[in-house]
C-alpha cells in the first residue's frame, strides 16, 4: 500500500518548474481519450441530503475508469473531481495524471459533475427551473464521496489511498474533497483553483487586471492598441456611427444602439479572456481552437493593422474564427453573457454553470479601463443579485462558501498541492502561499490556466531530469 506520505512527496517530485520554451508550436505527442479508459453509468443518489421523494431516486451518473496501469488492490486511485462541462474534455487535456498514474501504478477515475455533460439528473429537463436545486457543490461532493466508496468496493481497493485531481471549478472540489472527505481522500492537487475570489474574497478589479497584464507582457504597444480601439468604438457609439462599428468589427448584424455596443464589448473582452486563459506554449482544443501562444497571436494581429478597430476585429479572430473561414462575428451567439463575467460559455453547461454563479460560487469581476485595458463594465452584488432573480429565481448567497468551506482559513486542512500558473488570470484568486508543512502552494512559471496538468511530455529532458532531482 501507498501511504499519503509517500505520495505526497512523490507528487511534489513533479512540481511545475520553470518551463523551458518547447519548438514553435509543438505539442506534447497527443493522448486521444487517455490510455485505458473505459466510459460507464452509475446510478447516483439524486438528492444525498434528503430522505424524502428525491432521496430515493436515483439518476445515471457517468464516469471515466482507467485500470491499465493499476497494481491491483495496491496502487493508489487517481480521482478527477470532474468540473463544468463532459468528462471527456477534462479527460483528454488532463495527460499529467496518466503519467503520473503509469510511474505509480495507479488506477485512474474521470467522474462527471452532475448536471453536465450526460449526467443529468433530470435528464434534459435538468435547467429547467425548479429542476435546479439540486445543482449544488454539496450534491456533487456526496456524488463523488459516494462513487469513491462504491468503486473501492467493487475493484477490492478498500485499502489504496485516493489522491482527488482537478483544475479550475474542478481543483477546488478536489481540494474541498480533502476538507470535507478526509476519511475517503487522502490528499489532492487543486490546480489553478480560484478558492478566495470564488469565496467573494479579494479585489473585483483582479480578474482582467491580470489579462491585461498577460497581454502587456507580450507587447507593452498592444495594450495601447487595444485601449485605442475601444475608445474609437466608444466615440463611434457616441456619435451614432453604429454603421462603423459594425463594418469595422465585421459584425454579421448591424450595431444599432447602446446595447449593441455593450454585447460587443463584452463579446470582446471574452476573447481576451479566453487568449489568456489558454496561453499555451503549444496549439489546443480546449476550450477553442487556439495556436501556440494566443496571446503573443493575438498581439500581433492588432499591431499589424493600421485601423485600431479592424486590429481588434483580428485579434479576437484568433479565438472566435481559429479556422479563418468565418466572413462575419454573431456577437449574440458567440458570446451570452451571464452571472459569470469571465465568460460561461453556450449550450446546456453554460446554463448549469450560470445557476451555479448565481447561488453558491460568487465571480463579481468587473473591469474599470483604469487598472485594465477594458470598457467599465461593472458587475455588482446588486446587479447580480438582480440578474438572477431575474433568470434563475433566486438569490446568491455571498459568504456561504466562506462558512462552509472555509474561506481563505484554510489552515487546519492538510495533504494539498496549489498549482498556479504566473500566467493565468485565475492564479490570483487562488492559494498563492504555502500556508503549512502539507498545503503546499507551486507556481508554474510561464504557465496558463492548469497547464500542470496537461502533461509535462514537452519539457526538454534535460529540464525533465532537473525537475525530478529535486
Amino acid at each position: 500500500m501507498v501511504a499519503m506520505e509517500t505520495l505526497l512527496p512523490i507528487l511534489l517530485l513533479f512540481p511545475p518548474p520553470p518551463l523551458l520554451p518547447p519548438p514553435a508550436g509543438a505539442a506534447p505527442a497527443a493522448r486521444a481519450a487517455g490510455p485505458g479508459l473505459e466510459e460507464r453509468l452509475f446510478q447516483q443518489v439524486r438528492d444525498h441530503f434528503s430522505f424524502e421523494t428525491c432521496g430515493n431516486e436515483t439518476f445515471p451518473q457517468r464516469y471515466l475508469v482507467s485500470a491499465k496501469f493499476w497494481k491491483k488492490g495496491f496502487g493508489p486511485i487517481f480521482f478527477y473531481t470532474g468540473n463544468e462541462g463532459d468528462i471527456w474534455t477534462f479527460a483528454q487535456n488532463s495527460d499529467f495524471i496518466f503519467e503520473l498514474a503509469e510511474e505509480e501504478q495507479a488506477l485512474v477515475i474521470f467522474a462527471e459533475h452532475r448536471y453536465y455533460g450526460k449526467s443529468l439528473p433530470f435528464g434534459l429537463e435538468s435547467t429547467q427551473l425548479k429542476k435546479t436545486g439540486l445543482l449544488t457543490v454539496e450534491q456533487a461532493l456526496a456524488d463523488y464521496a459516494v462513487l469513491i466508496t462504491e468503486l473501492k468496493q467493487q475493484y477490492g481497493a478498500a485499502d489504496c489511498p485516493v489522491i482527488a485531481f482537478g483544475g479550475s471549478y474542478g481543483g477546488m472540489l478536489s481540494a474541498y474533497m480533502r476538507m470535507k472527505y478526509p476519511n475517503i481522500v487522502a490528499g489532492a492537487l487543486a490546480a489553478s483553483a480560484p478558492l478566495l475570489s470564488v469565496a467573494g474574497l479579494g479585489d473585483p478589479t483582479q480578474f482582467f487586471r491580470d489579462v491585461t497584464a498577460d497581454f502587456q507582457k507580450s507587447s507593452p504597444g498592444c495594450v495601447t492598441a487595444v485601449r485605442k480601439a475601444f475608445q474609437q468604438i466608444k466615440d463611434l457609439c457616441l456619435s451614432g456611427a453604429y454603421d462603423e462599428i459594425s463594418s469595422k468589427m465585421a459584425t454579421c448584424n448591424k450595431i444599432s444602439n447602446k446595447e449593441d455596443v455593450y454585447q460587443l464589448f463584452g463579446f470582446a473582452r471574452n476573447a481576451f479572456t479566453m487568449m489568456a486563459m489558454m496561453d499555451y506554449p503549444y496549439k489546443t482544443d480546449f476550450m477553442g481552437h487556439l495556436p501556440a501562444n494566443p496571446v503573443k497571436v493575438g498581439c500581433e494581429q492588432i499591431l499589424a493593422h493600421t485601423d485600431p478597430i479592424q486590429g481588434l476585429a483580428a485579434l479576437v479572430g484568433v479565438f472566435y474564427n481559429s479556422s479563418g473561414s468565418a466572413q462575419c462575428y454573431d456577437i449574440y451567439q458567440l458570446y451570452q453573457s451571464c452571472a459569470d463575467p469571465t465568460g460561461c460559455g453556450i449550450g446546456s453547461d453554460a446554463e448549469a454553470w450560470d445557476y451555479q454563479v448565481c447561488t453558491e460560487i460568487n465571480l463579481t469581476f468587473n473591469s474599470n479601463n483604469v487598472t485594465d485595458m477594458f470598457p467599465e463594465m461593472p458587475f455588482t452584488e446588486a446587479m447580480r443579485e438582480q440578474y438572477c432573480w431575474r433568470k434563475w429565481h433566486v438569490r446568491p448567497r455571498a459568504h456561504w462558501l466562506r462558512t462552509n468551506f472555509w474561506g481563505g482559513d484554510l489552515k487546519s486542512a492538510s495533504n494539498i498541492i496549489f498549482s498556479n500558473g504566473d500566467l493565468d488570470p485565475w492564479a490570483g484568486g487562488g492559494i498563492n502561499s504555502s500556508l503549512s508543512p502539507s498545503l503546499i502552494a507551486l507556481t508554474v512559471k510561464g504557465g496558463a490556466h492548469h497547464l500542470d496538468l496537461r502533461s509535462l511530455a514537452w519539457l526538454s529532458p534535460c529540464k525533465r531530469q532537473s525537475t525530478a532531482a529535486h
